[in-house]
């Protein structure tokens, strides 16, 4: 699913619960620049999934017509079955990844990432009969699964022998080149990207 029907989507989802929604509030709640989603709302318009109506003399209600709770519905179906997938596919790639380490002796493993990826990662560590030796973040919660999050810094000193970036696409690119400057390029697993 590319990034447009998944705003398209996210749009499409806030204009059907929320009847008092605005594009100010959308742009705000789903971190895409107000002239952006103007753009969107207009297109959503245009293709017949909106109907924008005025409700005062500066205020415009939308809602979904017919067509576009249609579209919705499919578009729905759309990203279930990429993250199905998605999921699926990150399971293998890791697994592959990490059955010959396991066979080599590598047991210590860590995680860095606390999102979704991060619970795959664990998953797949725990399929294979291990636990995670830490998790490392830059920012984000205490804890993660029961384990203290640990700061990114302390990995020059940890005893690993991989770390698993649980991030997927060009966000997991992103943070093993962040990962490249404290530990050494072998001890590092990307899981992205996944393409369908």
């Amino acid at each position: 699913m590319d990034q447009t029907s998944q705003r398209e989507l996210r749009i499409l989802s806030e204009i059907a619960e929320r009847p008092d929604v605005t594009q100010r509030s959308m742009s705000r709640d789903l971190g895409i620049a107000l002239g952006l989603m103007n753009l969107y709302v207009k297109r959503l318009i245009v293709k017949g999934y909106v109907k924008a109506t005025s409700v005062h003399p500066n205020r415009v209600r939308y809602l979904l017509t017919p067509h576009g709770i249609g579209e919705k519905s499919r578009l729905t179906y759309e990203f279930m079955s990429f993250s199905l997938f998605l999921y699926a596919e990150t399971r293998k790639k890791l697994r592959a990844e990490l059955e010959p380490l396991v066979a080599g002796e590598h047991r210590a493993f860590a995680i860095y990432g606390t999102g979704e990826a991060a619970e795959l990662a664990y998953l797949t560590l725990k399929e294979l009969s291990l636990e995670p030796v830490a998790v490392y973040a830059e920012t984000g919660p205490a804890t993660f699964l029961g384990m203290p999050v640990r700061p990114t810094a302390e990995l020059a000193d940890a005893r690993v022998d991989r770390v698993i970036v649980a991030a997927f696409d060009m966000a997991a690119e992103r943070e093993a080149k962040r990962l490249r400057g404290i530990i050494p390029d072998e001890k590092i697993i990307v899981l992205g990207p996944i393409q369908k």
